[in-house]
């Protein structure tokens, strides 16, 4: 049984980097379609205001949340490590810092996922409200990609980037109460042992 619960440790604390990388790279293509977009329909990047597209102003509104995910996501990534660092991955009987390691990544991982939620979802319906009658004639005219209102795969693929860490995260708290349990029962069999031989 303790061959099988420090195989899947491993694969948990492992799909917990891998959900924490994902992350970074959802950061890094977020703003790649409005870019390619968007940014050419500012006429003047000193005065925002001066658009020929309305509601393209997004790209520069969702720039502080997106270097903020940015962030974020690398502060994951160093987390994750942690699990390793701490030999959670390997570790047959857990200690404090093991545990600690578990509830920071349990903890940043569920406040990243609440926080990018509430952020992706309000601007997706400030996406929404582009003209995009005007973007597709000024795309024509300056020969530019082209997004539609049913181009919203970076906004709704949060939803399966933050599963896959709030996954991890279920995973882990599991893992740990799966450990106590084997622990306790080691530890009545150690005491069993004792009293048959004294």
């Amino acid at each position: 049984m303790y061959k099988k619960q420090m195989t899947i440790q491993r694969v948990i604390c492992f799909l917990s980097l891998i959900a924490s990388v994902l992350v970074f790279l959802y950061a890094l293509g977020l703003m790649t379609d409005l870019y390619d977009s968007l940014y050419p329909m500012m006429r003047n990047p000193d005065n925002l205001l001066e658009t020929d597209v309305p509601g393209s102003i997004i790209y520069y509104d969702m720039q502080p949340f997106n270097r903020s995910l940015l962030r974020v996501s690398i502060g994951l990534i160093l987390l994750s490590c942690l699990l390793f660092i701490t030999n959670t991955s390997v570790r047959r009987k857990y200690y404090v810092g093991n545990y600690a390691a578990v509830a920071l990544n349990v903890i940043a991982n569920a406040a990243t996922a609440l926080w990018a939620h509430g952020q992706l979802a309000a601007f997706k319906a400030q996406y929404l409200q582009i003209d995009f009658a005007s973007l597709e004639m000024w795309s024509s005219i300056w020969e530019t990609p082209y997004i539609g209102p049913e181009s919203t795969f970076w906004f709704d693929a949060h939803y399966a980037v933050f599963a896959l860490t709030l996954l991890s995260s279920a995973l882990l708290i599991v893992n740990v109460i799966w450990k106590i349990k084997l622990m306790k029962e080691e530890k009545s069999l150690i005491e069993a042992g004792k009293a048959v031989s004294a």
